[in-house]
C-alpha cells in the first residue's frame, strides 16, 4: 500500500510540474507575442515611401509582408519585412545606403520574433483589405497588388507544445496604413 501511495503521489507531482511548466510557457508566449504585435502594428501604421521614393508597400503575400517605415526614428525609412518561415516568425530590416539611397540585401539584419507559430494553410499570416473594407468583407485575393492595400490583418496561431494542453492561442490584429488612408 505504501508503494502504491508513493507512486500515485509521484505521478501527481509530475503532472503538476508538467502542467505548471506548460501554463507558464503559454503565458510567457502570450505576453511576448502581444508586445511584438504591438510593435508591428505601430510600424505598419507609420509606413511611408522608401528613401528611394518607392511605394510604401513593397510586397504583400500570405506569409510575407514587406514595407518601408522609419522604425528607428532617424528620419530615413528602412525596408522592413515580416515573414513566417516554417514555425518561426522573422523580422528583416534593411537600412538605405548611398546617394541616391538604395536598399541592399547585403545590409539586411534578421531577427526571430516568435517561435511555435502553426498557422498552416487555413490561416494566412497576412490578409489585406482595400478601401471598400466594411469590417465584414473578404480579404483581397492573392496575389495582392500592393497599391490596393489600405488595411493589413496579422494572424498568428501559437502553440508552445502541440502535444499538450492548452490549445493554441490565436492572435488577430489589424492596422490601417495612415499614409494610404483615403477616407479623411
Amino acid at each position: 500500500i505504501f508503494a502504491v501511495v508513493i507512486i500515485a503521489v509521484g505521478a501527481m507531482g509530475a503532472n503538476i510540474f508538467i502542467f505548471n511548466s506548460t501554463t507558464t510557457g503559454s503565458y510567457q508566449a502570450t505576453q511576448s507575442s502581444q508586445a511584438i504585435l504591438k510593435t508591428i502594428l505601430k510600424e505598419i501604421r507609420e509606413a511611408s515611401p522608401g528613401a528611394n521614393g518607392a511605394y510604401p508597400i513593397v510586397s504583400a503575400g500570405s506569409t510575407t509582408l514587406s514595407f518601408f517605415s522609419d522604425i528607428d526614428n532617424d528620419g530615413v525609412t528602412e525596408q522592413v519585412t515580416y515573414s513566417l518561415i516554417g514555425t518561426n516568425f522573422y523580422r528583416a530590416v534593411i537600412k538605405a545606403t548611398g546617394n541616391p539611397p538604395v536598399y541592399l540585401l547585403a545590409n539586411q539584419s534578421t531577427t526571430t520574433l516568435i517561435t511555435n507559430v502553426i498557422n498552416g494553410s487555413a490561416l494566412p499570416s497576412f490578409q489585406y483589405f482595400d478601401t471598400n473594407y466594411t469590417g465584414t468583407s473578404s480579404p483581397l485575393v492573392h496575389p495582392v497588388s500592393p497599391s490596393l492595400v489600405k488595411l493589413i490583418q496579422i494572424n498568428q496561431r501559437i502553440d508552445i507544445d502541440p502535444n499538450r494542453s492548452p490549445l493554441p492561442i490565436i492572435f488577430t490584429v489589424q492596422a490601417n496604413i495612415r499614409n494610404l488612408k483615403t477616407n479623411l
